[in-house]
């Protein structure tokens, strides 16, 4: 079963290479979607998979990269099938 979610990740997420971080493990995972940089320091992200990776994935965005000092993670359940094949870095 294929799960959507878009999450804001909150903390000390830009600058730490958490947008990269992320990619490649959601690449490693067969996760599509993206994650780009947002306002007040956040970084978005629009994430589709299987249920088990996806969820293995969340977990990775509650800690980031180890530079990271994520806060808060706001998830929510998205539509599915409207992304791009791959897992892009965006501006």
């Amino acid at each position: 079963m294929l799960r959507a979610v878009h999450v804001i990740v909150e903390g000390r997420v830009q600058g730490v290479f958490y947008r990269v971080s992320a990619r490649e493990k959601a690449l490693g995972l067969g996760l599509v979607g993206w994650v780009r940089n947002i306002q007040e320091g956040r970084v978005e992200i629009r994430a589709e998979g299987p249920e088990a990776p996806l969820a293995e994935f969340l977990a990775w965005c509650r800690e980031g990269p180890k530079e990271a000092q994520v806060i808060g993670l706001t998830i929510q359940e998205a539509a599915q099938g409207d992304l791009a094949p791959g897992f892009n870095v965006l501006d």
